[in-house]
């Protein structure tokens, strides 16, 4: 035992100053070295050059495209806000022109109503005499209009062919809306 520790001891020692040994042949090497700089370059094979060479082509590519994206994500974003924009505009026009429609109905309305009151105020002989001379689907609908007992008097006032004419108006209104 004793001559085997012996031995590793000494392995051990002939290792360490030969790794000693070494340092110190070394170190006289690195200060030469570092004192004057390679011209030595580091040459790159040529098959490793055209692989560079793809890769770096291949990014530049890849880099254009990101920027085309990034511009076309840009025009796209602007084009959306357009079209957010007109589609608000529009959308405010729509209302304005439902209620304008709304308004020049509900004035033709208050219009009609307005004249019916009129003709039912009349004479209804002064009211058949002018009835005679509207057109009869005109007519029809101002009778319709009409309170009953008014219309009846207008009606008895009118010619036989027109209060006729009319009747058939007023009674075909109806006949294609649906029934229960």
């Amino acid at each position: 035992m004793l001559i085997l520790s012996t031995f590793l001891v000494a392995s051990a020692l002939l290792r360490f100053g030969e790794g000693v040994g070494r340092a110190f042949a070394r170190a006289p090497e690195a200060t030469e070295e570092s004192s004057t700089p390679s011209t030595q370059a580091c040459e790159t094979p040529e098959d490793m050059k055209a692989l560079l060479d793809a890769l770096q082509e291949r990014g530049r590519m890849l880099e254009e495209r990101e920027t085309a994206l990034r511009n076309r994500e840009q025009v796209l974003k602007l084009v959306e806000q357009e079209a957010g924009q007109k589609i608000a505009a529009l959308t405010t026009a729509e209302e304005d022109l439902r209620r304008m429609i709304a308004l020049t109905e509900s004035a033709a309305e208050n219009d009609v109503a307005q004249l019916t009151k009129v003709y039912e105020s009349m004479k209804p002989k002064q009211a058949a005499s002018l009835f005679e001379e509207m057109d009869p689907v005109f007519a029809a609908g101002f009778l319709a209009r009409m309170r009953p007992d008014a219309a009846a008097d207008v009606l008895a006032g009118l010619s036989p062919g027109v209060a006729h004419g009319i009747s058939v108006i007023l009674a075909g209104r109806n006949a294609t809306a649906p029934r229960q």
